[in-house]
């Protein structure tokens, strides 16, 4: 287990070496439910690595520094990243499960070669709305992060929007995070699989 310290996250103290899923039905919601878990990584002195929609980049930092968060030299000493998808998931227009994992440990290394005590990765996940080359891997890829974010010190937190993606890939994309927040209450989730067992059972579907 975890010796770092403790994290709030939606109301509830949690050991920080978490895979955690949030599905939010607006972006007010999601502001309002998880901007106090991003505010206290930066009283702390964290690290805050963000994945935002292209369009919405402007916008997420305005709110960061509406919360009281100076952005600016966040950025500037290396405390703050925020990157578009297309610097993250989409790299080269496409996606590719291995090298977006080798990015999630590249980040999570430097965080701590860096000095921050801890990293807090928040990514939308509507990039995987998107018309492009491999992004139906997204539910394989969230299973098997949960092979690799064990190892690490820190919170990564999936964000979805409800009315953006189907039932069916809602309910497998729950089945890959450990802890979930739904209604803005986060909970151990009893409908988390193993990677293991949940790509097997992937596999024999297709």
């Amino acid at each position: 287990m975890s010796r770092a310290r403790e994290v709030s996250l939606a109301g509830k103290a949690i050991r920080p070496n978490q895979h955690v899923c949030a599905f939010f039905s607006s972006k007010e919601e999601e502001y309002r439910v998880l901007m106090p878990f991003i505010k206290e990584g930066f009283e702390r002195g964290e690290r805050a690595f963000h994945v935002v929609d292209p369009e919405h980049r402007t916008t997420h930092l305005k709110r960061l520094g509406e919360a009281g968060i100076a952005v600016d030299e966040a950025e500037q000493r290396g405390q703050l990243e925020v990157r578009r998808w297309q610097e993250a998931y989409l790299r080269d227009g496409h996606f590719e499960q291995e090298r977006m994992i080798s990015l999630i440990q590249e980040v999570l290394r430097r965080g701590k070669s860096e000095g921050f005590p801890l990293t807090r990765l928040v990514a939308n996940m509507e990039w995987a709305l998107e018309d492009r080359p491999g992004v139906d891997d997204i539910v394989e890829y969230e299973s098997r992060l949960n092979y690799v974010l064990p190892q690490y010190d820190d919170v990564v937190v999936c964000t979805y929007d409800l009315a953006k993606f189907d039932a069916m890939v809602v309910m497998d994309i729950m089945r890959t995070h450990p802890m979930v927040i739904i209604g803005g209450i986060l909970q151990e989730n009893p409908f988390y699989a193993p990677p293991d067992e949940f790509i097997k059972e992937l596999h024999e579907r297709q």
